[in-house]
């Protein structure tokens, strides 16, 4: 068996891509979207940044033969270059700490250091040794990339000779992160053990719809569309990996064996508010109904002019450039929407500027958008851009979370409460169907790259839809409530 840090990468996110990697069938996985396309050219260009003016050495083998990778990465090795740049290390592993037992399918490690750094130590090349770098585009270092680099490092360990003293973890906008080794090894071979008992496995590990993991996975089709036959579990707002665990040790498996579950049975393991949560969404979905939370009064307020707001923003470079605003005048029943656009960021005072402008042209109009990141953004540009408090504090007490609204007042029976699901639920389709936030970031970079307004464009009309949007869902849930005289 082949075991990559790749592999283990997957298996540490889910158990079941690992499987899928070694033996699904390729063709049913989805394309790369141009997000994923997006990261992987930004995670060249970090390493690229990292490496800057240093020399290094790059060993030269025929495409994926990776024995050969593995002869020049060592022969590099033997020469003490001081750096060799996607270096290729192979440890055949037989009644290991990796195998479970003697009678296990041998592994052969196969590792692809970003880097190897010459270090100063003993190894079977003389009085030197290498360490690993790895490259991240993250700005934190996770638990995956300490396991990944202690998996580089146990590889090394067996090619050198010697352990290495140190690995290391190249994160976006931080100075290098030492990884204690001594802290990881165990974990990491404990991890490799697990992962090579499930892939020896003939059967494929149990889905999980995770949409905030599975979303960037290119076997989430396949698993959505298996998900949605069975109306797998996991596609009920409110259950979580953990929660589907106690549920299947109660042999809860449906929509419906959960819907008709006792309420104390569940109570044992999940405690009041989360058992009436649980029982009230399967119960919607099951008679795909709305239910009303009567324990939770909600109060929409009401205006003769309502403003919806909706921020996209360019995170790497922590740049709001577009805040879109619709503004419904119900009295002349007309709708004007004002997208607020910043070409580069040194616009976006000028944006901010413009909004505040707008939103006081309209002193007495509730400001409605949809989750918390508004509310977020509008603190930081009046901290970034130093506004007077009279200028933007008044605003937050007019801002009113529709998400919030629907959530506290309604059970739905749709998969999530995100903006998309419960709009499409009601009828509304996006122009674009493409369309999204990770969408409009590649648009956005590629404005900046190519001068092309055609990117601009289907990002405004994007945001015009997510306020369109969540002008829709708000008026449902008004008349929702008035018509079911809910308070």
């Amino acid at each position: 068996m082949l075991l990559t840090a790749e592999l283990l990468l997957h298996y540490q996110r889910c158990h079941r891509r690992a499987f899928l990697e070694l033996y699904g069938n390729k063709q049913e996985q989805d394309p790369p979207n141009d997000f994923q396309l997006k990261l992987q050219r930004d995670r060249l260009t970090h390493q690229k940044t990292v490496l800057g003016e240093q020399t290094y050495h790059r060993p030269d083998y025929p495409e994926k033969d990776w024995q050969a990778g593995a002869q020049a990465t060592l022969s590099l090795m033997r020469q003490g270059v001081e750096r060799i740049y996607k270096g290729v290390l192979i440890a055949e592993v037989d009644q290991n700490p990796l195998t479970s037992n003697e009678s296990a399918t041998p592994i052969t490690l196969l590792s692809f250091p970003d880097l190897l750094v010459k270090h100063p130590g003993n190894s079977i090349f003389g009085n030197w040794c290498y360490v690993p770098v790895q490259i991240e585009l993250g700005k934190r270092p996770k638990q995956e990339y300490k396991i990944t680099a202690a998996f580089h490092a146990f590889v090394l360990t067996t090619v050198q000779g010697v352990q290495p003293p140190v690995a290391w973890l190249n994160l976006r906008e931080r100075k290098p992160y030492l990884v204690h080794l001594e802290n990881w090894l165990l974990q990491m071979q404990k991890i490799c053990q697990e992962c090579s008992q499930t892939l020896q496995q003939n059967e494929i590990p149990e889905l999980f719809i995770s949409r905030q993991k599975c979303n960037l996975c290119h076997w989430y089709s396949f698993c959505y569309n298996q998900a949605k036959s069975q109306e797998h579990l996991s596609l009920l707002p409110g259950v979580t990996p953990n929660r589907y665990s106690y549920l299947q040790q109660m042999n809860i498996n449906t929509v419906e064996s959960l819907a008709k579950a006792e309420f104390t049975q569940l109570e044992t393991f999940f405690g009041q508010e989360i058992t009436e949560q649980l029982l009230r969404q399967s119960q919607a979905k099951l008679n795909n109904q709305v239910l009303f939370n009567t324990n939770s009064p909600v109060k929409l307020p009401t205006s003769d002019i309502e403003l919806y707001f909706d921020i996209e923003s360019q995170p790497e470079i922590d740049f709001a450039y577009l805040l879109g605003v619709l503004v419904v005048d119900k009295k002349a029943q007309s709708e004007s929407f004002y997208p607020l656009l910043g070409e580069d960021f040194s616009e976006e005072m000028a944006t901010w500027q413009q909004f505040l402008n707008l939103v006081w042209d309209y002193r007495q109009a509730p400001i409605f958008h949809f989750c918390d990141y508004e509310v977020f953004m509008i603190k930081e540009l009046a901290k970034r851009y130093k506004t007077p408090n009279h200028l933007w504090q008044p605003l937050l007490n007019r801002l009113v979370d529709v998400h919030e609204k629907v959530t506290q007042a309604v059970t739905l029976p749709t998969e999530s409460y995100s903006l998309k699901a419960i709009a499409r639920w009601l009828g509304f389709n996006w122009r674009n169907p493409l369309a999204s936030g990770s969408q409009a970031i590649c648009w956005y970079d590629e404005w900046l790259k190519t001068g092309d307004r055609t990117f601009l464009e289907k990002i405004v009309i994007y945001n015009q839809d997510d306020c369109l949007a969540t002008y829709l869902v708000k008026d449902w849930l008004a008349k929702t409530l008035e018509e079911n005289h809910t308070p």
